[in-house]
């Protein structure tokens, strides 16, 4: 309870200070070659986002998602570990290998936006890009460390999310520990997205510029929020279809009693 309270108060009196315009234009406490890497980061992450994009389209091409895409991405994943980082191709190969197949992976949900409001996947995009762009900048503008120690509760609330799922696949889930597990969920791997960050920052500053790992990192939070936002989306699209659909028939039977009075009149 003292560190929320330290913490917090920390958090009220250098707000002004960290969120000053000096504050957003400086990265002093970031070096040169620490801002190349993250540059080398963030490319290799926006080409591991076009890959599982990739992997989408050849779901819907080719129906290929499921079981086995998800062990291939599982799979190409540990490779990609037991890796060593001297032999990059090989290991950028397979980080684009494991984004592809775990597109292809998320392709069921994708059938399922289709059939019900396409828009809905453009907009889980935007939705996650923001929320990517706006927390990972946070993380970058903050003193180095400053949220390092959130790593510790977000592991307990991960921990929390997969004690969760055990428990709903065995003894039976409900409504609303699927919305706790969707929304707390998607709270965690947002604090992820700021953790891993500074993570990767701090971690580079002392000399580790495995950018294509640090880049695996950052494209699992994304992948999770997108599947999260995406869901949330669908259910509230789904939902809106259902509202309009229930007041379209409840004005049915005066449609037909108005043809019914004017045929026999």
């Amino acid at each position: 309870m003292d560190a929320f309270t330290s913490f917090f108060d920390s958090q009220s009196s250098s707000t002004s200070h960290r969120w000053s315009y000096d504050s957003l234009k400086n990265f002093r406490e970031i070096s040169p070659i620490v801002l190349n890497h993250i540059k080398q980061v963030y490319f290799t992450l926006c080409v591991a986002v076009a890959a599982s994009a990739v992997g989408v389209y050849l779901h819907v091409l080719w129906n290929i998602g499921g079981f086995l895409t998800t062990v291939a991405s599982i799979g190409s994943m540990i490779w990609f570990l037991s890796t060593p980082p001297s032999e990059e191709r090989k290991r950028v190969s397979l980080l684009l290998s494991s984004a592809m197949f775990q597109g292809a992976s998320i392709g069921p949900l994708i059938d399922v936006a289709l059939a019900i409001d396409p828009s809905v996947i453009f907009g889980a995009f935007v939705a996650t890009s923001l929320a990517f762009a706006c927390f990972s900048a946070a993380a970058l503008v903050a003193r180095r460390r400053e949220y390092l120690y959130l790593g510790g509760l977000l592991s307990s609330g991960l921990s929390i999310l997969m004690w969760l799922h055990f428990a709903s696949s065995v003894f039976g889930g409900s409504t609303a520990l699927f919305k706790f597990e969707l929304y707390f969920g998607l709270l965690v791997f947002v604090g992820y997205i700021i953790v891993d960050t500074q993570e990767i920052i701090e971690r580079a500053h002392f000399g580790d510029l495995d950018y294509v790992k640090h880049a695996l990192t950052l494209f699992t939070d994304l992948a999770a929020i997108f599947v999260r936002i995406l869901i949330i989306m669908l259910k509230n699209s789904a939902e809106k279809n259902e509202r309009k659909k229930k007041r379209r028939d409840r004005y049915v039977p005066t449609w037909l009693e108005l043809l019914f009075c004017n045929s026999v009149h």
